[in-house]
């Protein structure tokens, strides 16, 4: 499995997840609580990614070692 790939595409759309909250941050037509409402699905995203890619990485730490076994 090639992690370098999967955490490239992974900045990627962390990178677009960024750009989404920031257009969030600067509509200034939006109240504090619609701006949370509509922030918070993104963030969860992104939290969701990265523990998909700390996943990743063990599955793949741990074939390794039992390769080595």
């Amino acid at each position: 499995m090639n992690i370098e790939f999967i955490e490239l595409k992974l900045q990627e759309i962390y990178a677009e997840l960024e750009k989404e909250v920031m257009e969030i941050l600067m509509d200034e037509s939006l109240d504090k609580k619609q701006t949370n409402l509509r922030v918070k699905p993104l963030t969860s995203t992104k939290k969701i990614l990265e523990n998909a890619l700390d996943s990743i990485k063990m599955v793949e730490k741990l074939a390794k070692e039992d390769l080595e076994k």
